[in-house]
């Protein structure tokens, strides 16, 4: 048989852990940033750095494997067909620049070294 036990007051009294108060839920919230903004330099302003104008210049693929490196890719991406635009499309949208891969395509395509000069001084700016 089991025995019912009732707590007498002088029981009650000595209990030093009574919960007073109900736990309480907590909400955090995140807002990230859609803000944009523009290259550091422009697309034709080798000049702003002149290592890394003469590196593009003469070298293009060690140039183009410091930038994939620095970006975490593989030192062989700009090796390989239209990688290179898709680099600079990540770049991008890692450090929140506007534009289109249609705009990466032709800068790409029309002025490469110069392209390839553009994130590398823009690597440098942003650390």
């Amino acid at each position: 048989m089991a025995e019912c036990h009732f707590l007498s007051t002088t029981e009650m009294a000595f209990q030093s852990n009574v919960i007073n108060s109900q736990p309480q839920v907590t909400i955090t919230t995140t807002q990230y940033s859609s803000t944009t903004s523009d290259w550091s330099t422009g697309l034709c302003d080798c000049c702003d750095d002149c290592g890394i104008c003469i590196c593009g210049t003469f070298v293009p693929c060690i140039l183009g494997c410091q930038v994939a490196q620095e970006h975490g890719e593989s030192c062989c991406l700009p090796c390989l067909p239209g990688a290179i635009v898709a680099l600079r499309t990540s770049m991008r949208h890692k450090y929140h620049i506007s534009g289109s891969v249609c705009e990466d395509w032709c800068s790409m395509a029309c002025l490469p070294w110069c392209g390839l000069c553009q994130m590398a001084r823009e690597q440098r700016m942003r650390g």
